[in-house]
């Protein structure tokens, strides 16, 4: 097959609302970077377990930017820990897990390696080999999966 002839790939942002449906997330705010190989998912209070005779983890994930309000606790099976260079070039070893990741209404199975992401402005980073032969990325567009709904903040009564 010709490279004119592939199907088109439907198109995202280089930031997207992601569903994670496998460890409990509906949606989190991911930065769709080209330039990561590996995904990876803000996780803390990593405790690792036994089940069945497998390595398991469980965690915590803070689902939303610039906050610790929401806290939402996960399990998962462990493929196996890897070394990861940091964007500020540091190597750490990671648990990695496989969970599902929805997407524009498509699900598929991603590699995560789980680290803190508190200092990050993305809790979650999809790499290029979770959306590789599935998506074309618009560099200089967001949320073509669309937004959610925003609560809408009380207003104050500023009188005394």
């Amino acid at each position: 097959m010709k490279h004119d002839e592939r199907p088109p790939l439907p198109v995202i942002g280089w930031r997207e609302w992601i569903g994670l449906p496998d460890l409990g997330l509906t949606r989190i705010k991911a930065k769709v970077d080209t330039g990561a190989r590996s995904s990876s998912l803000h996780a803390f209070e990593l405790e690792k377990f036994e089940r069945g005779g497998e390595d398991w983890v469980r965690f915590k994930i803070h689902p939303v930017q610039r906050t610790s309000k929401s806290i939402v606790a996960a399990e998962a099976k462990i493929l196996e820990y890897r070394s990861v260079r940091s964007s500020s070039g540091r190597a750490a070893i990671r648990p990695v897990i496989i969970t599902t990741v929805d997407l524009l209404g498509v699900r598929w199975p991603v590699e995560l390696t789980l680290a803190n992401r508190d200092a990050m402005g993305f809790r979650m980073l999809l790499g290029r080999e979770a959306f590789r032969r599935r998506f074309l990325v618009d560099a200089g567009n967001s949320f073509y999966g669309g937004q959610p709904k925003r609560k809408k903040k009380r207003k104050r009564n500023t009188r005394p």
